[in-house]
């Protein structure tokens, strides 16, 4: 008789270990719940925060061929201050901005920057506008979350969200200039999509979305708010963004390990001058083609992307030395780097 009491103990334990999984089952999909709410509340919110600064910009262009494009912008001031992409105003004949209530304001160009692919717009209001508020993108870690807003392919008001997939890359500007310090991210974007933001999950600003990779899945840029601030200041100030100038193109090229270490060179890059400009400031200090730019002040210039980043708008006007390899020999010139001419066009 031992065996069904057994048997009936094994059962109600059974039971029990049942009724303990159903339970913690349920707890784990409650859990889930609450942070899918959560999530979904964070892109809700900052969607309410922003959406209103969000606008449509429609662009026409007359100068060759009667011509139309698109993009996304938003309101950074209460007065009718925007930012979006240069590629998207670019050699534009006339811009139209769309609020979020789906009023039109005829559009005058502030400011345009190329290198980094952003301009600055205004439209006039009898009134306040909504506006972001800018976030720092110094301060982002990869997972976060990021949620752009724009209008792509003429979808108005569109929203995408994913994370922050990656920091500090660069980019090709439209301009042939690299942009650093760009922001990876995995929420989509799609043509139209240029020029808009892309946000936090308390609605603040931490980039512009700028680029995708059309051949990849979720691969998209950003430009990050804090350069945006930069060239904002400077094409309030300027009405463009002031970098310095030297007058060489070239390409970036190794140095063979034993010129490295019998120079005893701090870099194993260089830029290899294939062309020079008449009367620039590395033509009258005396740079010919061929020479190879090891450094500026003695920081290594590594490749033509190094020395475009250190000729910054600090070194207009100020006096340097370059480190060139002039075929066997190691030489010193001084240079005064001058304003890198505006784009034209």
């Amino acid at each position: 008789m031992l065996t069904p009491q057994w048997l009936a103990i094994d059962n109600a334990g059974d039971e029990s270990s049942s009724n303990d999984d159903a339970f913690d089952g349920g707890r784990e999909m409650e859990r889930d719940a609450s942070l899918l709410d959560a999530y979904s509340g964070a892109v809700i919110g900052a969607l309410e925060r922003v959406a209103p600064a969000v606008t449509f910009i429609e662009v026409a262009h007359r100068a060759r061929r009667p011509a139309h494009g698109s993009g996304s912008g938003f309101l950074f001031t209460p007065d009718g201050y925007l930012l979006t992409n240069s590629h998207v105003v670019h050699g534009s004949d006339e811009i139209t901005v769309r609020l979020n209530d789906d009023t039109r304001f005829r559009a005058d160009l502030v400011g345009n920057d190329p290198d980094s692919d952003l301009a600055v717009l205004r439209i006039g209001s009898q009134g306040a506008l909504p506006y972001v508020e800018f976030g720092d993108s110094a301060a982002l870690k990869v997972g976060q979350l990021a949620i752009a807003i724009g209008n792509p392919l003429g979808y108005s008001k569109t929203v995408t969200a994913g994370v922050v997939s990656a920091l500090g890359r660069t980019l090709r500007a439209t301009s042939g200039r690299l942009m650093h310090d760009v922001i990876q991210t995995d929420a989509a974007l799609n043509p139209g999509n240029s020029g808009g933001p892309l946000v936090d999950s308390r609605g603040r600003v931490i980039g512009v979305n700028t680029a995708m990779i059309p051949q990849a899945q979720a691969i998209c840029f950003a430009t990050g708010i804090n350069t945006a601030k930069w060239v904002i200041a400077q094409l309030f100030a300027h009405g463009r963004v002031r970098r310095a100038y030297i007058g060489v193109s070239g390409a970036t090229v190794p140095i063979a390990t034993r010129v490295v270490r019998h120079f005893g060179l701090a870099g194993n890059r260089a830029v290899h001058v294939l062309e020079l400009v008449a009367g620039s400031p590395a033509a009258r200090a005396g740079v010919e083609v061929g020479d190879r730019v090891i450094s500026l002040d003695g920081v290594p210039v590594e490749g033509i992307d190094g020395l475009q980043r250190t000729l910054d708008a600090g070194w207009i006007g100020r006096e340097g030395e370059l480190q060139l390899l002039r075929r066997s020999s190691l030489i010193r010139v001084k240079i005064r780097p001058i304003e890198l001419p505006a784009h034209r066009g």
